[in-house]
């Protein structure tokens, strides 16, 4: 059993709506650990003399949490005398 969060990011490129969909998703995972998917707001373009300029998205990204339900179940185990190993702590990354 899994426990996800999610988090509304807006993220720019002056290429495409794709670039900026992957800038963000990259730039997410660098801080975020198990990003699981992407759900597309919003899209919009910023014009400068008629001419695109940025393209800009907003979406929601989702990211499994770590030490979640499975977690609290081995720790309860563990103290019971059970077999379950614990997980290893991680380093803080993605938790809110």
């Amino acid at each position: 059993m899994s426990v996800a969060k999610n988090i509304e990011i807006t993220s720019s490129s002056t290429k495409s709506f794709e670039d900026a969909i992957n800038h963000g998703i990259e730039r997410a995972s660098r801080t975020l650990e198990n990003v699981s998917g992407a759900w597309i707001k919003e899209q919009k373009i910023t014009i400068e003399n008629g001419q695109s300029r940025e393209f800009r998205v907003t979406m929601i990204l989702t990211f499994i949490l770590d030490g979640g339900i499975d977690s609290a179940e081995n720790r309860s185990s563990n103290r019971s005398g059970g077999t379950a190993s614990k997980s290893p702590k991680k380093s803080g990354r993605g938790k809110k």
